[in-house]
């Protein structure tokens, strides 16, 4: 069995924000690659918290949905 982490992403006033839809992660970075970063090590912080309800099916995927314009 897969886990999917979903996020919602949106940039405003040149920040660019990460909120998790099926967990409790948010994360922000300037930019799109500091972004990719943040949510790697949030989500890790959260797995970490979490690890017994995730060492049983240990395959995750973040599913990532852009708020277009994204590059605006």
């Amino acid at each position: 069995m897969k886990n999917i982490i979903q996020f919602s992403i949106t940039n405003e006033d040149g920040v660019y924000t990460a909120s998790g839809i099926n967990a409790p992660i948010i994360t922000d970075g300037k930019t799109f690659e500091d972004l990719e970063k943040n949510i790697l090590e949030a989500t890790s912080l959260y797995l970490e918290e979490t690890k017994e309800t995730y060492t049983k099916h240990p395959a995750i995927i973040a599913n990532f949905e852009f708020n277009l314009p994204f590059y605006a």
